[in-house]
């Protein structure tokens, strides 16, 4: 008998994860396959494109390689986002390599930008900060790299993630909403690409794929083995895909991805007050249906510190955590790598390590580390309470969300319930929830009702420290942000009254 399976690709920084899901929501196989990175240059992160590829087909066979009575009836994607790349409209052969989301050679880009006065009119339209992160200033440095003139726009294609899988899937220049929205270029307001940001970043409209819904079927699938005619019905951005996998669409629910770096992301409406601290953004767009919007905030160092760390001192990330002392004994560190993301927005401030004494060892370095993770994700919740935005349930996922100890230091430290999942692939599942809702196999209704796993921390399990030691902790940590930061932080941060992260006329994208 054969089995109808939605096949989901999870493409991500460090790997590419496929599952294959059933009707009942649940994963019959999964994939994976390693994906390298490149740093040609400090603070240059990039990616071979081809790579890209091959990942997702190993991945793909090794999830197809269980059985040959299988009928996958939609594929659906998440990817990294803000990642971007040109290739040959008419070869399909790459022109650059892909610029990763971590990628910070475009700074002085975005400095000039922000000397011309853009900064505003750029987090106006698109809802993003002027920050290396975001695509729009890659897409300036590529074409400025491959098309200085502009006169290429015919035969170049310029696409994020999902639009070079797609391409590679179906033939197809697309790119879902969200995705799009990731890009700076487009208008919040319109969800098109707007003139005025095409303008300001030097893009010329022919190179850039068509906006699709995030469950429209893209294409139909071609020359990949046991994939072909299966249509693309699902694409979302990764944490996007997260959000949606925990049924983000009702109300109230905020999830936090702990990842390379982290994301944090709750549904908002249309006419909520602006904070800039935090990125608004398309969460989804369902067919016949306005944009789902959204808060987003983005930690850009969570688990890369922990790895770093962990490098540094010749051991794993994980064994780094086992031996993490219960406090850091003062010691605070900033992981601002490559700048400060979220609520700070800060692309010249400088790594540091506070606090550090002749008693100080590697388990409270270790700790120290961790606990970055936890004060950037609380400072994100500080600045979702000022939008009226906190929420009661920080629902959580990714590979550092399996850390009990960690998520109990969130809870107490937040003063929030954390929900931990289950599912270790929760973005593949909210792609393959996505193509189910596209392909017809499922209702938004009938995606609330699957089944979905938890462990669950409040602030009260928690004994790792006394109240008043996280109270010390804040106000380290502030004063080390403080430090780091290349503006200075306003005089309103301070804890306990820390509930402004920024005076209401400070523009977050400096």
């Amino acid at each position: 008998m054969t089995d109808s399976l939605i096949l989901a690709i999870d493409q991500g920084t460090s790997s590419t994860k496929v599952l294959l899901v059933d009707r009942q929501g649940q994963v019959r196989a999964r994939g994976w396959a390693p994906l390298s990175q490149q740093a040609p240059q400090p603070g240059w992160i990039e990616h071979r494109p081809l790579d890209v590829i091959e990942s997702a087909r190993t991945a793909v066979d090794e999830a197809l390689s269980g059985g040959d009575d299988l009928d996958v009836v939609a594929v659906g994607i998440s990817n990294q986002r803000e990642s971007l790349m040109l290739w040959d409209r008419s070869t399909g052969a790459p022109v650059s390599p892909l610029l990763s989301w971590q990628d910070r050679r475009t700074t002085s880009l975005c400095e000039e930008l922000l000397a011309k006065g853009h900064g505003q009119k750029v987090r106006s339209l698109s809802g993003l900060p002027l920050d290396p992160m975001f695509s729009a200033v890659k897409a300036t440095w590529l074409l400025d790299a491959c098309d200085p003139d502009r006169v290429r726009g015919e035969e170049l294609c310029l696409g994020t993630v999902d639009s070079w899988l797609v391409w590679h899937l179906t033939g197809d220049h697309v790119i879902e909403a969200g995705n799009a929205s990731r890009t700076a270029l487009v208008d919040l307001a319109t969800g098109e690409w707007s003139p005025t940001l095409l303008e300001i970043f030097g893009v010329p409209e022919a190179v850039l794929p068509r906006i699709v819904d995030s469950s429209e079927c893209v294409g139909v699938i071609r020359g990949w083995k046991d994939l072909d005619g299966a249509p693309v019905h699902g694409i979302l951005g990764d944490s996007h895909a997260a959000l949606f996998a925990h049924a983000g669409w009702r109300p109230g629910v905020a999830k936090a991805t702990y990842g390379t770096g982290s994301s944090v992301m709750t549904l908002t409406t249309e006419d909520s007050s602006d904070s800039p601290a935090l990125c608004r953004t398309v969460a989804w767009q369902l067919p016949g249906q306005a944009p789902a919007l959204a808060w987003e905030a983005n930690i850009l160092s969570a688990g890369s510190t922990v790895s770093w760390l962990a490098e540094m001192l010749a051991t794993s990330a994980s064994d780094l955590a086992e031996v993490a002392a219960s406090s850091s004994a003062g010691v605070v560190l900033v992981p601002a790598f490559n700048g400060l993301g979220a609520p700070w927005w800060d692309g010249g401030a400088t790594a540091l390590i506070t606090g550090v004494s002749l008693g100080t060892t590697s388990a409270h370095l270790a700790r120290a580390a961790l606990d970055s993770v936890v004060l950037q994700v609380d400072d994100v919740l500080t600045a979702l309470a000022q939008v009226d935005a906190k929420p009661q349930t920080l629902f959580v996922d990714g590979g550092m969300a399996i850390n009990q100890e960690l998520m109990s230091r969130q809870a107490a430290v937040s003063d929030v319930d954390v929900a931990v999942s289950m599912t270790p692939e929760l973005s593949a599942l909210g792609a393959a929830h996505m193509a189910g809702l596209g392909a017809g196999w499922w209702t938004l209704a009938d995606l609330e009702s699957l089944p979905r796993e938890y462990t669950k921390v409040a602030p009260a399990d928690s004994c790792v420290d006394p109240p008043d030691a996280w109270v010390q902790l804040r106000e380290d940590w502030l004063r080390a942000v403080a430090r780091a930061r290349s503006v200075p932080s306003p005089a309103s941060v301070a804890f306990p009254d820390h509930e402004r992260p920024f005076t209401s006329g400070e523009d977050a994208s400096r």
